[in-house]
Protein backbone atom coordinates (compact mmCIF):
# COMPACT_ATOMS: atom_id res chain seq x y z
CA UNK A 1 0.00 0.00 0.00
CA UNK A 2 0.72 3.85 -1.01
CA UNK A 3 1.77 5.20 2.61
CA UNK A 4 1.16 8.89 0.70
CA UNK A 5 -1.19 11.14 2.43
CA UNK A 6 -2.61 11.88 -0.92
CA UNK A 7 -5.01 14.58 1.33
CA UNK A 8 -2.32 17.03 2.01
CA UNK A 9 -0.71 16.68 -1.44
CA UNK A 10 -0.47 20.38 -3.95
CA UNK A 11 0.73 17.94 -6.96
CA UNK A 12 -0.07 15.18 -8.29
CA UNK A 13 2.44 12.73 -8.01
CA UNK A 14 3.43 10.65 -11.20
CA UNK A 15 2.85 7.47 -9.64
CA UNK A 16 -0.99 8.80 -9.77
CA UNK A 17 -0.75 10.41 -12.95
CA UNK A 18 -3.27 8.27 -15.41
CA UNK A 19 -3.79 10.75 -18.06
CA UNK A 20 -0.94 12.76 -19.77
CA UNK A 21 -3.65 15.46 -21.26
CA UNK A 22 -6.00 17.02 -19.67
CA UNK A 23 -8.98 16.29 -21.23
CA UNK A 24 -9.67 12.30 -20.94
CA UNK A 25 -12.93 11.16 -22.27
CA UNK A 26 -14.64 11.48 -18.50
CA UNK A 27 -18.50 11.89 -19.70
CA UNK A 28 -20.98 11.33 -21.58
CA UNK A 29 -22.49 14.42 -23.58
CA UNK A 30 -25.50 12.91 -24.36
CA UNK A 31 -28.33 14.60 -22.26
CA UNK A 32 -30.22 10.89 -22.71
CA UNK A 33 -28.04 8.98 -20.55
CA UNK A 34 -30.33 9.33 -17.36
CA UNK A 35 -29.96 6.50 -15.25
CA UNK A 36 -33.12 5.29 -14.32
CA UNK A 37 -34.95 6.68 -11.24
CA UNK A 38 -37.49 4.13 -9.25
CA UNK A 39 -39.53 5.49 -6.37
CA UNK A 40 -40.42 2.86 -4.22
CA UNK A 41 -43.17 4.96 -2.61
CA UNK A 42 -45.57 3.36 -4.96
CA UNK A 43 -44.97 -0.05 -3.09
CA UNK A 44 -47.50 0.72 -0.55
CA UNK A 45 -50.03 0.59 -3.13
CA UNK A 46 -51.02 -2.98 -4.84
CA UNK A 47 -51.69 -1.67 -7.99
CA UNK A 48 -48.42 0.19 -8.87
CA UNK A 49 -46.39 -2.77 -7.68
CA UNK A 50 -46.53 -4.07 -11.31
CA UNK A 51 -45.05 -0.53 -12.60
CA UNK A 52 -42.34 -1.01 -10.23
CA UNK A 53 -41.11 -4.51 -10.34
CA UNK A 54 -41.04 -3.64 -14.67
CA UNK A 55 -39.13 -0.42 -14.14
CA UNK A 56 -36.77 -2.87 -12.26
CA UNK A 57 -36.50 -5.14 -14.34
CA UNK A 58 -35.77 -2.42 -17.09
CA UNK A 59 -33.38 -0.38 -15.44
CA UNK A 60 -31.39 -4.28 -15.28
CA UNK A 61 -31.65 -4.77 -18.17
CA UNK A 62 -30.33 -1.45 -20.02
CA UNK A 63 -27.97 -0.21 -17.39
CA UNK A 64 -27.10 -3.13 -14.54
CA UNK A 65 -27.97 0.33 -12.46
CA UNK A 66 -30.85 2.31 -11.10
CA UNK A 67 -31.34 4.68 -7.95
CA UNK A 68 -34.01 4.32 -5.66
CA UNK A 69 -35.59 6.45 -3.50
CA UNK A 70 -38.04 6.02 -0.98
CA UNK A 71 -36.40 3.12 0.19
CA UNK A 72 -37.17 2.73 4.08
CA UNK A 73 -33.61 4.26 4.86
CA UNK A 74 -34.07 7.46 7.37
CA UNK A 75 -32.59 10.64 6.09
CA UNK A 76 -30.61 10.92 9.81
CA UNK A 77 -29.27 7.32 9.37
CA UNK A 78 -27.45 8.51 6.21
CA UNK A 79 -26.21 11.35 7.59
CA UNK A 80 -24.77 9.60 10.06
CA UNK A 81 -23.07 6.72 8.75
CA UNK A 82 -21.54 9.15 6.56
CA UNK A 83 -20.37 11.95 9.64
CA UNK A 84 -18.77 8.51 10.71
CA UNK A 85 -16.79 8.04 7.59
CA UNK A 86 -15.46 11.05 7.23
CA UNK A 87 -14.65 10.79 11.00
CA UNK A 88 -12.48 7.97 10.33
CA UNK A 89 -10.83 9.53 7.23
CA UNK A 90 -10.35 12.57 8.81
CA UNK A 91 -7.83 10.72 11.28
CA UNK A 92 -3.95 11.43 11.11
CA UNK A 93 -1.92 8.85 8.35
CA UNK A 94 -0.23 7.13 10.83
CA UNK A 95 -3.53 6.39 12.99
CA UNK A 96 -5.55 4.65 10.01
CA UNK A 97 -2.55 2.42 9.49
CA UNK A 98 -3.15 1.20 12.78
CA UNK A 99 -6.26 -0.79 11.23
CA UNK A 100 -4.23 -1.56 8.38
CA UNK A 101 -5.94 -4.45 6.12
CA UNK A 102 -3.65 -7.37 6.31
CA UNK A 103 -2.55 -8.77 2.57
CA UNK A 104 -4.26 -11.71 3.51
CA UNK A 105 -7.05 -10.05 5.11
CA UNK A 106 -10.81 -8.50 4.34
CA UNK A 107 -11.61 -5.80 6.77
CA UNK A 108 -9.74 -2.21 7.58
CA UNK A 109 -8.48 0.33 5.92
CA UNK A 110 -5.95 0.62 2.49
CA UNK A 111 -5.94 0.60 -0.85
CA UNK A 112 -8.59 -0.34 -3.46
CA UNK A 113 -8.33 -4.65 -3.97
CA UNK A 114 -8.10 -3.76 -7.66
CA UNK A 115 -4.94 -1.88 -7.34
CA UNK A 116 -2.56 -4.64 -8.11
CA UNK A 117 -4.07 -4.80 -11.94
CA UNK A 118 -3.00 -1.34 -12.35
CA UNK A 119 0.45 0.37 -12.82
CA UNK A 120 -0.90 4.00 -11.45
CA UNK A 121 -2.41 4.23 -8.55
CA UNK A 122 -6.01 5.62 -7.25
CA UNK A 123 -6.86 8.58 -5.95
CA UNK A 124 -8.51 7.50 -2.89
CA UNK A 125 -8.82 5.22 0.28
CA UNK A 126 -10.84 2.82 1.73
CA UNK A 127 -12.20 0.78 4.69
CA UNK A 128 -14.24 -2.57 4.54
CA UNK A 129 -15.83 -3.76 7.23
CA UNK A 130 -17.72 -7.05 7.30
CA UNK A 131 -19.97 -8.03 10.62
CA UNK A 132 -18.80 -5.97 13.55
CA UNK A 133 -16.61 -3.13 13.34
CA UNK A 134 -15.63 -3.64 16.78
CA UNK A 135 -11.83 -4.72 16.52
CA UNK A 136 -10.52 -2.40 13.76
CA UNK A 137 -12.45 0.76 15.33
CA UNK A 138 -10.86 0.02 18.65
CA UNK A 139 -7.31 0.21 16.65
CA UNK A 140 -8.91 3.58 15.59
CA UNK A 141 -10.29 5.09 18.77
CA UNK A 142 -8.80 3.32 21.39
CA UNK A 143 -11.33 5.29 24.52
CA UNK A 144 -14.08 6.63 21.58
CA UNK A 145 -15.31 3.86 19.06
CA UNK A 146 -18.56 3.11 20.33
CA UNK A 147 -20.63 5.77 18.62
CA UNK A 148 -19.29 4.46 15.50
CA UNK A 149 -20.17 0.68 15.85
CA UNK A 150 -23.21 1.55 17.01
CA UNK A 151 -24.42 3.96 13.96
CA UNK A 152 -22.47 0.90 11.32
CA UNK A 153 -24.18 -1.96 12.72
CA UNK A 154 -27.21 0.06 12.92
CA UNK A 155 -26.81 0.70 9.06
CA UNK A 156 -25.42 -3.02 8.15
CA UNK A 157 -29.07 -3.73 9.59
CA UNK A 158 -30.76 -1.77 7.83
CA UNK A 159 -28.59 -2.83 4.19
CA UNK A 160 -29.47 -6.44 4.87
CA UNK A 161 -33.51 -5.56 5.31
CA UNK A 162 -33.20 -3.46 1.83
CA UNK A 163 -31.55 -6.09 0.08
CA UNK A 164 -33.79 -9.19 1.20
CA UNK A 165 -36.67 -6.48 -0.32
CA UNK A 166 -34.55 -5.69 -3.09
CA UNK A 167 -33.81 -9.34 -4.06
CA UNK A 168 -37.55 -10.26 -4.18
CA UNK A 169 -38.39 -7.37 -6.34
CA UNK A 170 -35.23 -8.61 -9.02
CA UNK A 171 -36.62 -12.16 -8.53
CA UNK A 172 -40.13 -11.11 -9.87
CA UNK A 173 -38.68 -8.86 -12.54
CA UNK A 174 -37.15 -12.54 -13.42
CA UNK A 175 -40.73 -14.02 -13.31
CA UNK A 176 -40.06 -15.81 -10.97
CA UNK A 177 -41.80 -16.38 -7.16
CA UNK A 178 -40.13 -14.79 -4.61
CA UNK A 179 -39.43 -17.63 -2.34
CA UNK A 180 -37.89 -19.76 -4.89
CA UNK A 181 -35.71 -16.88 -5.76
CA UNK A 182 -34.63 -16.13 -2.44
CA UNK A 183 -34.08 -20.10 -1.89
CA UNK A 184 -31.58 -20.25 -5.21
CA UNK A 185 -29.87 -16.96 -3.70
CA UNK A 186 -29.88 -18.08 -0.02
CA UNK A 187 -31.34 -15.27 1.59
CA UNK A 188 -32.77 -17.03 4.51
CA UNK A 189 -32.30 -17.17 7.88
CA UNK A 190 -30.47 -20.70 10.11
CA UNK A 191 -32.82 -22.26 12.80
CA UNK A 192 -31.79 -19.56 15.40
CA UNK A 193 -32.49 -16.40 12.93
CA UNK A 194 -29.16 -15.63 12.05
CA UNK A 195 -28.40 -14.91 8.63
CA UNK A 196 -26.49 -17.02 6.22
CA UNK A 197 -26.02 -14.41 3.87
CA UNK A 198 -22.63 -12.55 3.46
CA UNK A 199 -22.55 -8.35 3.73
CA UNK A 200 -19.51 -5.93 3.58
CA UNK A 201 -19.45 -2.35 4.44
CA UNK A 202 -16.96 -0.46 2.42
CA UNK A 203 -16.10 3.25 2.46
CA UNK A 204 -14.24 4.85 -0.03
CA UNK A 205 -13.07 8.39 0.39
CA UNK A 206 -11.83 10.56 -2.29
CA UNK A 207 -10.02 13.80 -1.67
CA UNK A 208 -9.47 16.66 -3.76
CA UNK A 209 -7.50 16.55 -6.29
CA UNK A 210 -5.16 19.29 -7.85
CA UNK A 211 -5.39 17.90 -11.14
CA UNK A 212 -8.39 15.44 -11.11
CA UNK A 213 -8.91 15.18 -14.90
CA UNK A 214 -5.56 13.61 -14.96
CA UNK A 215 -5.77 10.91 -12.18
CA UNK A 216 -8.42 8.24 -11.25
CA UNK A 217 -10.33 7.67 -7.50
CA UNK A 218 -11.42 4.18 -8.61
CA UNK A 219 -10.60 2.33 -12.06
CA UNK A 220 -12.90 0.55 -13.91
CA UNK A 221 -14.45 -2.64 -12.64
CA UNK A 222 -17.48 -4.98 -11.86
CA UNK A 223 -19.09 -6.00 -8.34
CA UNK A 224 -17.93 -9.21 -7.76
CA UNK A 225 -21.38 -10.18 -5.24
CA UNK A 226 -24.82 -10.30 -6.00
CA UNK A 227 -26.03 -7.00 -5.87
CA UNK A 228 -24.52 -3.47 -4.19
CA UNK A 229 -26.54 -0.49 -2.62
CA UNK A 230 -24.36 2.84 -2.84
CA UNK A 231 -25.14 6.17 -1.04
CA UNK A 232 -22.87 8.57 -3.08
CA UNK A 233 -23.77 11.32 -0.75
CA UNK A 234 -23.95 15.02 -2.06
CA UNK A 235 -20.90 14.67 -4.57
CA UNK A 236 -21.43 13.30 -7.96
CA UNK A 237 -18.15 11.03 -8.79
CA UNK A 238 -19.31 7.73 -10.00
CA UNK A 239 -19.69 6.72 -13.10
CA UNK A 240 -21.00 4.00 -15.44
CA UNK A 241 -20.09 2.16 -18.63
CA UNK A 242 -23.04 2.52 -21.03
CA UNK A 243 -23.50 2.12 -24.56
CA UNK A 244 -19.52 2.81 -24.94
CA UNK A 245 -19.82 6.12 -22.71
CA UNK A 246 -18.90 6.78 -19.33
CA UNK A 247 -22.55 8.34 -17.78
CA UNK A 248 -21.87 10.13 -14.55
CA UNK A 249 -24.62 9.64 -11.87
CA UNK A 250 -26.60 12.58 -10.66
CA UNK A 251 -26.54 13.19 -7.07
CA UNK A 252 -30.65 12.81 -5.93
CA UNK A 253 -30.66 13.89 -2.22
CA UNK A 254 -31.00 10.56 0.11
CA UNK A 255 -31.21 8.27 -3.08
CA UNK A 256 -29.46 4.98 -2.88
CA UNK A 257 -28.04 3.80 -6.05
CA UNK A 258 -28.20 -0.23 -6.76
CA UNK A 259 -25.88 -1.98 -8.89
CA UNK A 260 -25.90 -5.98 -10.10
CA UNK A 261 -23.03 -7.99 -9.05
CA UNK A 262 -20.94 -10.64 -10.98
CA UNK A 263 -22.76 -13.31 -9.22
CA UNK A 264 -26.29 -11.72 -10.15
CA UNK A 265 -24.90 -12.20 -13.64
CA UNK A 266 -24.88 -16.10 -12.82
CA UNK A 267 -27.78 -16.18 -11.23
CA UNK A 268 -29.69 -14.84 -14.04
CA UNK A 269 -28.08 -16.79 -16.59
CA UNK A 270 -26.98 -13.26 -18.27
CA UNK A 271 -30.62 -11.73 -18.62
CA UNK A 272 -29.19 -8.90 -15.66
CA UNK A 273 -25.63 -8.36 -16.57
CA UNK A 274 -22.64 -6.73 -14.16
CA UNK A 275 -21.87 -3.27 -15.63
CA UNK A 276 -18.37 -1.58 -15.62
CA UNK A 277 -18.04 1.63 -13.48
CA UNK A 278 -15.26 4.02 -12.15
CA UNK A 279 -14.88 6.76 -9.61
CA UNK A 280 -13.27 10.36 -10.76
CA UNK A 281 -11.74 12.61 -8.74
CA UNK A 282 -12.83 16.43 -7.67
CA UNK A 283 -11.01 19.47 -8.03
CA UNK A 284 -12.74 21.21 -4.96
CA UNK A 285 -14.85 18.84 -3.10
CA UNK A 286 -13.83 15.72 -1.38
CA UNK A 287 -16.21 12.75 -1.96
CA UNK A 288 -17.36 9.52 0.64
CA UNK A 289 -19.47 7.10 -0.92
CA UNK A 290 -21.07 4.20 1.54
CA UNK A 291 -21.48 0.35 -0.34
CA UNK A 292 -23.20 -2.36 1.06
CA UNK A 293 -21.93 -5.43 -0.76
CA UNK A 294 -24.36 -8.26 -0.37
CA UNK A 295 -23.33 -12.17 -1.33
CA UNK A 296 -24.95 -15.76 -0.49
CA UNK A 297 -23.07 -17.80 2.17
CA UNK A 298 -18.83 -18.09 0.66
CA UNK A 299 -19.37 -22.10 0.21
CA UNK A 300 -23.16 -22.70 -1.07
CA UNK A 301 -23.40 -23.61 -4.52
CA UNK A 302 -24.39 -20.76 -7.20
CA UNK A 303 -25.65 -21.61 -10.44
CA UNK A 304 -28.01 -20.21 -13.13
CA UNK A 305 -32.06 -20.20 -12.36
CA UNK A 306 -33.27 -23.12 -14.03
CA UNK A 307 -36.20 -21.26 -14.50
CA UNK A 308 -33.84 -19.13 -16.56
CA UNK A 309 -32.37 -21.74 -18.98
CA UNK A 310 -34.29 -22.77 -21.98
CA UNK A 311 -34.01 -23.67 -25.81
CA UNK A 312 -33.44 -19.79 -26.49
CA UNK A 313 -31.80 -19.05 -23.22
CA UNK A 314 -28.87 -21.82 -23.06
CA UNK A 315 -27.05 -22.11 -19.96
CA UNK A 316 -23.72 -19.36 -19.80
CA UNK A 317 -22.25 -20.37 -16.41
CA UNK A 318 -21.14 -23.32 -14.45
CA UNK A 319 -21.64 -23.86 -10.85
CA UNK A 320 -19.40 -22.46 -8.17
CA UNK A 321 -19.07 -21.12 -5.11
CA UNK A 322 -18.79 -17.59 -3.84
CA UNK A 323 -15.25 -18.21 -2.42
CA UNK A 324 -13.94 -20.17 -5.59
CA UNK A 325 -15.13 -16.54 -7.74
CA UNK A 326 -13.34 -14.21 -5.48
CA UNK A 327 -10.43 -16.48 -5.70
CA UNK A 328 -10.54 -15.75 -9.58
CA UNK A 329 -11.18 -12.24 -9.10
CA UNK A 330 -7.85 -12.03 -7.35
CA UNK A 331 -6.17 -13.58 -10.11
CA UNK A 332 -8.20 -12.84 -13.49
CA UNK A 333 -9.79 -9.48 -12.56
CA UNK A 334 -11.81 -8.81 -15.61
CA UNK A 335 -11.92 -12.09 -17.07
CA UNK A 336 -13.09 -13.66 -13.75
CA UNK A 337 -16.83 -14.07 -15.33
CA UNK A 338 -15.26 -15.84 -18.37
CA UNK A 339 -13.09 -18.54 -16.65
CA UNK A 340 -16.73 -19.78 -15.53
CA UNK A 341 -18.30 -19.45 -19.30
CA UNK A 342 -19.00 -22.68 -20.73
CA UNK A 343 -17.00 -21.35 -23.53
CA UNK A 344 -13.70 -21.09 -21.57
CA UNK A 345 -11.14 -23.17 -21.04
CA UNK A 346 -7.44 -22.82 -20.00
CA UNK A 347 -4.85 -22.83 -22.83
CA UNK A 348 -1.45 -24.67 -22.16
CA UNK A 349 0.55 -22.09 -20.41
CA UNK A 350 -2.83 -21.26 -17.84
CA UNK A 351 -3.85 -18.32 -19.37
CA UNK A 352 -7.64 -17.92 -20.39
CA UNK A 353 -8.81 -18.83 -23.78
CA UNK A 354 -11.96 -17.98 -25.40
Amino acid sequence: MASLDISSMQDVPENYIWYEDMDPPHSSANENDIIPVIDFQGLRRQEEEENIIEQIGSACKKWGFMQIINHGISEKLLENVSIQGRRLFSLPLEQKLKAKRAPDGVTGYGEARISPFFSKLMWSEGFTCVGSPVEDAKKLWPEDHQNFCEIIEEYEHAMKNLVKRMMSLIGRSLGLSTGDFMRRCRIQDDSYGKALQTGALQMNYYPPCPQPLRTMGLAPHTDSACLTLLYQGEVAGLQIQHRGEWVTVPVIPNALIVNIGDLMQILSNGRYKSRLHRAVANRSRSRLSIAYLWGPPPRDVIMPVPQLVDSKHPLLYKSLTWNEYLVAKSLHFDQALQLFSYNTSFSSDGNLSF
